[in-house]
């Protein structure tokens, strides 16, 4: 028998900080530009199209000697049973035995690791001194995206706020914001003095909603999109130069949020090419013939390395295709079973 950790969403929340998340996805990117860790190719399964689905995400990481999977259903009609209609669960194992080491619910890491990955696309190809953000979509992931991008980005100062389908969405989390963000993001640090009042600082900007999408776009500079859309929304006569676009939504193939246009004249980088190129913003402008493989710089861990350049100078358009990749998963993941074993939370079964 084989001693698992078991975590559950509740527990997860109480090991895992923002801040160390985002350091977790950065050691990720790295280790994957090293070549000390590989992600397996995705497996997609509909059971019925536009009803319900399932997806598998995998991988390794040869530091941390585990490997693993993320499974995530998503299941349209769960909400009229009283169930959420996106379900994912993690399973970590030891590389050296292959042994089980745990179970984890996915929603939360899956929120605090995408919310990094955007976030992290803008640290290392947005300008430095950008003031203004955007965020298209106010939905569930929203909240990560803005306090990943606050923690990440040293001089933000206004945050507006967009959704596509309904203004008063936006609204609603305009008036939320704070206080999400307050129990969410900050209270996690409240024990750490110092951490908490410089992040308290760093939360503290104007946020504002907005109807007019072109218009928020021209006063943008760094730009998080972070919808299901399937069209694009915001086009390339919109973007001016300078602009960072962190296109986070697109994770499956025929999802598009933005102008397959932009690509002829950004920089693009992605976390990971062949899924970029299959099932993230990058496809349909190669499908469309704007452009080819080759046009992608590369990934966003050899910028981090400095084994290639993303943004060269202060007008670039840099477009980072986030799809999410398994060793995101894993490795938060990993340190969120580290962390409950030092506090001795979670549940341990014998398997």
């Amino acid at each position: 028998m084989f001693k698992v950790k078991v975590l559950n969403q509740e527990v997860i929340k109480k090991t895992l900080g923002m801040k160390q998340v985002i350091e977790g996805v950065e050691k990720v990117y790295t280790l994957k530009a090293e070549k000390r860790a590989h992600v397996w190719p995705m497996i997609f399964h509909e059971f019925e199209p536009g009803v319900a689905d399932m997806d598998i995400k995998s991988g390794y990481l040869k530091d941390a000697d585990i490997y693993g999977l993320k499974l995530v259903s998503w299941y349209g009609e769960n909400p009229k049973k009283d169930l959420p209609p996106l379900i994912g669960t993690t399973l970590l194992f030891n590389m050296k035995t292959g042994a089980p080491m745990g179970l984890l619910s996915a929603e939360h890491i899956t929120g605090m690791r995408t919310g990094a990955a955007g976030a992290i696309g803008a640290k290392y190809l947005a300008n430095k001194d950008a003031e203004n953000f955007l965020m298209v979509g106010t939905g569930h992931q929203a909240p990560f995206q803005i306090a990943a991008i606050l923690m990440a980005m040293e001089n933000i100062k206004t945050v507006r706020l967009y959704d596509p389908l309904n203004f008063e969405k936006a609204k609603e989390l305009e008036g939320n914001i704070k206080g999400l963000l307050k129990e969410e993001f900050l209270q996690y640090y409240k024990e750490d003095e110092e951490t908490y009042n410089a992040l308290k600082k760093k939360f503290n900007v104007a946020f504002e909603a907005v109807e007019d999408l072109e218009d928020a776009v021209k006063k943008s500079e760094v730009i998080t999109t972070a919808t299901p859309s399937r069209k694009p929304m915001i086009m390339k006569e919109w973007v001016k130069p300078g602009t960072h676009i962190s296109c986070v939504g697109a994770d499956m193939s025929g999802k598009q949020e933005i102008d397959e246009n932009i690509f002829g004249v950004a920089k693009v980088i992605v976390d990971d090419v062949n899924q970029a190129t299959n099932v993230g913003e990058t496809e349909m402008p190669i499908k469309k013939g704007i452009i080819d493989e080759s046009h992608i710089i590369g990934e966003i861990g050899e910028v981090m390395l400095g084994n290639i350049k993303g943004r060269t100078s202060e007008s670039d358009i840099t477009v980072y295709d986030s799809t999410g990749i398994a060793l995101q998963d894993l490795m938060i993941s990993n340190l969120a079973i580290h962390i409950a074993k030092e506090k001795n939370i979670g549940e341990e079964i014998l398997l």
